[in-house]
Protein backbone atom coordinates (compact mmCIF):
# COMPACT_ATOMS: atom_id res chain seq x y z
CA UNK A 1 0.00 0.00 0.00
CA UNK A 2 2.77 2.53 0.73
CA UNK A 3 4.67 2.21 -2.54
CA UNK A 4 1.00 2.67 -4.34
CA UNK A 5 0.76 5.56 -2.18
CA UNK A 6 4.02 6.85 -3.01
CA UNK A 7 3.15 6.27 -6.80
CA UNK A 8 0.23 7.46 -6.55
CA UNK A 9 1.68 11.01 -5.11
CA UNK A 10 4.63 11.54 -7.38
CA UNK A 11 1.87 11.58 -10.54
CA UNK A 12 -0.97 13.34 -8.98
CA UNK A 13 1.80 16.05 -7.24
CA UNK A 14 4.15 16.26 -10.59
CA UNK A 15 2.10 16.52 -13.82
CA UNK A 16 5.37 17.21 -15.90
CA UNK A 17 7.71 14.97 -14.66
CA UNK A 18 4.91 12.52 -15.13
CA UNK A 19 4.69 12.94 -18.92
CA UNK A 20 8.25 12.37 -19.28
CA UNK A 21 8.55 9.06 -17.26
CA UNK A 22 5.72 7.90 -19.84
CA UNK A 23 7.76 9.14 -22.93
CA UNK A 24 10.69 7.60 -21.62
CA UNK A 25 8.94 4.27 -20.60
CA UNK A 26 7.05 3.88 -23.78
CA UNK A 27 10.00 5.47 -25.77
CA UNK A 28 12.39 2.18 -24.73
CA UNK A 29 9.38 -0.12 -24.78
CA UNK A 30 8.44 0.77 -28.39
CA UNK A 31 12.52 0.53 -29.28
CA UNK A 32 12.69 -3.01 -27.58
CA UNK A 33 9.38 -4.26 -28.58
CA UNK A 34 10.13 -2.38 -32.18
CA UNK A 35 6.25 -1.36 -31.88
CA UNK A 36 6.56 2.23 -32.84
CA UNK A 37 2.06 2.08 -32.23
CA UNK A 38 2.83 2.17 -28.63
CA UNK A 39 3.87 5.28 -28.56
CA UNK A 40 -0.14 6.49 -28.81
CA UNK A 41 -0.38 5.65 -25.22
CA UNK A 42 1.66 8.70 -23.81
CA UNK A 43 -0.89 11.25 -25.03
CA UNK A 44 -3.70 9.71 -23.73
CA UNK A 45 -1.98 8.84 -20.09
CA UNK A 46 -0.46 12.40 -19.86
CA UNK A 47 -4.24 13.91 -20.07
CA UNK A 48 -5.45 11.49 -17.89
CA UNK A 49 -3.41 11.79 -15.13
CA UNK A 50 -3.63 15.77 -15.51
CA UNK A 51 -7.55 15.50 -15.19
CA UNK A 52 -7.64 12.37 -13.37
CA UNK A 53 -4.55 11.81 -10.93
CA UNK A 54 -6.23 13.40 -7.83
CA UNK A 55 -9.81 11.75 -8.27
CA UNK A 56 -7.52 8.57 -8.16
CA UNK A 57 -5.19 8.99 -5.18
CA UNK A 58 -8.39 10.28 -3.33
CA UNK A 59 -9.95 7.53 -3.68
CA UNK A 60 -7.52 5.03 -2.64
CA UNK A 61 -6.65 6.97 0.41
CA UNK A 62 -10.39 7.07 1.57
CA UNK A 63 -11.05 3.52 0.66
CA UNK A 64 -7.38 2.13 2.28
CA UNK A 65 -5.87 5.15 4.60
CA UNK A 66 -6.59 5.57 8.01
CA UNK A 67 -8.33 8.83 9.71
CA UNK A 68 -5.80 11.77 11.32
CA UNK A 69 -5.98 15.38 11.18
CA UNK A 70 -3.79 18.36 9.61
CA UNK A 71 -3.06 21.62 9.49
CA UNK A 72 -2.04 24.08 6.56
CA UNK A 73 0.55 26.10 7.38
CA UNK A 74 0.84 27.95 4.30
CA UNK A 75 -1.53 29.37 1.62
CA UNK A 76 0.55 31.24 -0.99
CA UNK A 77 -1.21 32.43 -4.37
CA UNK A 78 0.38 31.57 -7.33
CA UNK A 79 0.15 33.74 -10.74
CA UNK A 80 -1.46 30.36 -12.41
CA UNK A 81 -5.00 30.51 -12.96
CA UNK A 82 -7.67 27.90 -12.67
CA UNK A 83 -11.51 28.60 -13.99
CA UNK A 84 -10.43 32.47 -13.69
CA UNK A 85 -9.12 31.70 -9.94
CA UNK A 86 -5.89 31.98 -8.82
CA UNK A 87 -4.04 28.48 -8.00
CA UNK A 88 -2.27 27.93 -4.64
CA UNK A 89 0.39 26.28 -3.11
CA UNK A 90 -0.27 24.81 0.38
CA UNK A 91 2.34 23.79 3.13
CA UNK A 92 0.82 21.68 5.75
CA UNK A 93 1.80 19.43 8.48
CA UNK A 94 -0.49 15.98 9.37
CA UNK A 95 -0.21 14.05 12.49
CA UNK A 96 1.02 10.56 12.43
CA UNK A 97 -0.25 7.56 14.02
CA UNK A 98 1.89 8.01 16.88
CA UNK A 99 1.04 11.52 17.47
CA UNK A 100 4.03 13.64 15.59
CA UNK A 101 3.53 15.31 13.01
CA UNK A 102 5.62 15.02 9.37
CA UNK A 103 5.58 17.86 6.37
CA UNK A 104 3.62 17.71 3.36
CA UNK A 105 2.32 19.74 0.13
CA UNK A 106 -0.20 20.22 -2.37
CA UNK A 107 -1.60 23.00 -4.67
CA UNK A 108 -5.07 23.67 -5.83
CA UNK A 109 -4.34 21.37 -8.39
CA UNK A 110 -3.01 18.30 -7.04
CA UNK A 111 -4.82 18.03 -3.79
CA UNK A 112 -7.05 14.98 -3.33
CA UNK A 113 -10.35 15.73 -1.67
CA UNK A 114 -13.57 13.26 -1.00
CA UNK A 115 -15.90 13.07 -1.43
CA UNK A 116 -14.92 13.14 -5.31
CA UNK A 117 -16.52 16.19 -6.37
CA UNK A 118 -16.72 18.60 -9.35
CA UNK A 119 -15.17 21.61 -6.98
CA UNK A 120 -11.91 21.94 -5.08
CA UNK A 121 -12.46 22.94 -1.21
CA UNK A 122 -9.84 23.37 0.61
CA UNK A 123 -9.62 24.64 4.56
CA UNK A 124 -8.31 27.26 6.15
CA UNK A 125 -4.98 27.23 7.38
CA UNK A 126 -3.77 27.33 11.22
CA UNK A 127 -7.15 25.35 11.89
CA UNK A 128 -7.30 21.37 12.04
CA UNK A 129 -9.51 19.25 9.43
CA UNK A 130 -9.65 15.39 9.05
CA UNK A 131 -7.50 13.86 6.11
CA UNK A 132 -6.86 9.95 5.92
CA UNK A 133 -3.51 8.65 4.97
CA UNK A 134 -1.65 5.13 4.18
CA UNK A 135 0.57 4.78 7.95
CA UNK A 136 4.13 4.85 6.56
CA UNK A 137 3.92 7.27 4.01
CA UNK A 138 1.52 10.33 5.86
CA UNK A 139 2.72 13.11 3.39
CA UNK A 140 -0.33 11.68 0.90
CA UNK A 141 -3.11 12.62 1.99
CA UNK A 142 -7.09 12.94 1.05
CA UNK A 143 -8.97 15.72 2.64
CA UNK A 144 -11.64 14.87 4.13
CA UNK A 145 -13.96 18.39 3.57
CA UNK A 146 -16.92 17.14 4.41
CA UNK A 147 -15.94 15.98 7.91
CA UNK A 148 -14.12 19.37 8.89
CA UNK A 149 -16.00 22.33 10.61
CA UNK A 150 -16.26 24.19 7.10
CA UNK A 151 -17.58 21.62 5.35
CA UNK A 152 -20.33 20.75 8.03
CA UNK A 153 -21.16 24.66 7.98
CA UNK A 154 -21.43 24.14 3.96
CA UNK A 155 -23.50 21.51 4.11
CA UNK A 156 -25.89 22.77 6.93
CA UNK A 157 -25.90 26.40 4.62
CA UNK A 158 -26.43 24.37 1.59
CA UNK A 159 -29.68 22.55 2.53
CA UNK A 160 -30.91 25.51 4.08
CA UNK A 161 -30.74 27.47 1.22
CA UNK A 162 -33.98 25.52 -0.19
CA UNK A 163 -35.84 26.17 3.00
CA UNK A 164 -35.64 29.90 2.74
CA UNK A 165 -36.32 29.70 -1.25
CA UNK A 166 -39.59 27.67 -0.46
CA UNK A 167 -40.31 29.59 2.81
CA UNK A 168 -40.58 32.76 0.75
CA UNK A 169 -42.78 31.46 -1.46
CA UNK A 170 -45.31 29.62 1.16
CA UNK A 171 -45.36 33.14 3.04
CA UNK A 172 -46.37 35.08 -0.35
CA UNK A 173 -48.78 32.29 -0.50
CA UNK A 174 -49.98 30.08 1.73
CA UNK A 175 -53.17 28.17 -0.08
CA UNK A 176 -50.54 27.10 -2.79
CA UNK A 177 -50.19 23.18 -2.65
CA UNK A 178 -47.57 23.36 -4.37
CA UNK A 179 -45.41 25.88 -2.05
CA UNK A 180 -46.27 23.74 0.92
CA UNK A 181 -44.90 20.63 -0.29
CA UNK A 182 -41.99 22.31 -1.54
CA UNK A 183 -41.49 23.65 1.69
CA UNK A 184 -41.82 20.31 3.86
CA UNK A 185 -39.83 18.13 0.96
CA UNK A 186 -37.20 21.12 1.64
CA UNK A 187 -37.52 20.59 5.51
CA UNK A 188 -37.39 16.72 5.40
CA UNK A 189 -34.35 16.73 3.50
CA UNK A 190 -32.50 18.99 6.59
CA UNK A 191 -33.69 17.19 9.43
CA UNK A 192 -32.63 13.69 7.61
CA UNK A 193 -29.24 15.29 8.50
CA UNK A 194 -29.32 17.94 11.72
CA UNK A 195 -31.59 17.15 14.43
CA UNK A 196 -33.75 20.07 14.65
CA UNK A 197 -37.17 20.46 16.63
CA UNK A 198 -38.29 23.66 15.76
CA UNK A 199 -38.34 22.53 11.75
CA UNK A 200 -39.97 19.01 12.68
CA UNK A 201 -42.60 21.22 14.59
CA UNK A 202 -43.03 23.03 11.32
CA UNK A 203 -43.31 19.96 8.90
CA UNK A 204 -46.48 18.86 11.33
CA UNK A 205 -47.79 21.97 10.82
CA UNK A 206 -47.29 22.26 7.43
CA UNK A 207 -48.88 19.18 6.88
CA UNK A 208 -51.92 19.62 8.94
CA UNK A 209 -51.90 22.87 6.51
CA UNK A 210 -52.23 20.60 3.47
CA UNK A 211 -54.76 18.30 4.55
CA UNK A 212 -57.17 20.90 5.42
CA UNK A 213 -56.14 22.34 1.49
CA UNK A 214 -56.50 18.93 0.09
CA UNK A 215 -60.12 18.25 1.21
Amino acid sequence: MVIISKILFFFSHHGFYSVLIFILFFGVLSIITRKAWLLIFIIPLSIGNGFAGQYLNAWFLNKYGVESTAIITSDVETNSTLNDQYIHDYEAIVKKQDGKYVETFFSTMSAAIYPLENAIRIPVPDKEFPVKFIPGYEKNIVILFQQSEEGQNLRMYELKRPINSARIKYEADRTNIKFIKDYILALEDYVKVYDDVQFKSKITELKQELQLLEK
